[in-house]
């Protein structure tokens, strides 16, 4: 897709960290946005932000994990713009814990919009962008938690690894269906977004009414202080994935010097040991 102006893209969780800036950087090609976040208020202020550069901007409240929200987001796309070129299943939340230690309640919000989030992007947006008989991309953030897998990051790391799978099938059904239509998944490693903080957007009848051990508390406060560390901006990610879709470049890598831990992760399969502890590397 190599003119991207007067395209249309949707972009869920699309209000802040790499949702926006995949919005403010398409934007800058002449794309037209729709930001689909459960958030209102920064929902709002996400599209008045780009409204006010010009940029032909609507905003749909949206709970992904819910499969007739993101269907409600795909008709009102075509309502307003009358086609869909990229699609970005972007939103997500990062919880963190023993794995052991996750409660049911723990395991449904995550699986919400990390991994049916994902799955009602594909079904709901696949087929309307096949039937278009246009140039189309679907981009699903992942993680490199999706090509990795660490202590204190169970939950997470399993509905990004599903992530990748997911979006590695598609490619593969979309090269037999169409000439078209192509996918990516994003794998970053640490963005300084709010990602850390996601436990704000648990839905209250998935929240735990209980008291967090010590050891949950330092995870989560050295979950916050990785993500802040990050080297790579979330606009630096938007250039690479605008990238990616022009050249129909499927695994974003943002951060290569994290490929050698990649390689010992499969490199631990292929010689069947147990799993290397790459984070203390």
């Amino acid at each position: 897709m190599k003119n991207l102006k007067d395209k249309v893209a949707v972009i869920t969780g699309g209000a802040s960290g790499l949702g926006f800036a995949m919005a403010h950087r398409f934007a800058q090609e002449g794309v037209k946005i729709v930001i689909a976040d459960i958030e209102e208020g920064p929902l709002q202020a996400a599209v008045s932000k780009l409204q006010k550069t010009g940029v032909s901007t609507i905003g749909v409240k949206c709970d992904v994990s819910l499969g007739e929200d993101v269907e409600k987001l795909a008709h009102q796309t075509l309502e307003h713009f009358g086609a869909i070129n990229i699609v970005c299943n972007n939103a997500g939340v990062a919880p963190s814990g023993v794995i052991w230690e996750h409660s049911t309640k723990d395991w449904e919000w995550a699986m919400g919009p990390n991994v049916w989030g994902v799955i009602h992007g594909i079904r709901v947006f696949t087929p309307i962008m096949l039937k278009q008989k246009e140039e189309g991309h679907i981009v699903n953030t992942a993680s490199v938690a999706g090509l990795m897998s660490f202590n204190g990051m169970g939950l997470y790391c399993m509905t990004k690894h599903a992530v990748v799978t997911m979006t590695e099938c598609l490619h593969h059904d979309l090269t037999k269906a169409s000439e078209h239509v192509r996918c990516s998944v994003l794998c970053p490693a640490y963005v300084p977004t709010d990602i850390a903080n996601s436990e704000r957007n648990r839905p209250d009848n998935l929240r735990e009414e209980r008291t967090k051990s010590d050891d949950e508390i330092k995870m989560e406060e050295n979950l916050k202080k990785a993500v802040a560390s990050g080297k790579i901006s979330a606009d630096q990610v938007a250039d690479q994935v605008l990238q990616s879709i022009r050249e129909k470049h499927f695994y974003i890598l943002t951060h290569p010097k994290i490929k050698p831990a990649i390689e010992t992760r499969f490199q631990d399969i292929l010689l069947e040991r147990p799993p290397v502890d790459t984070s203390q590397r």
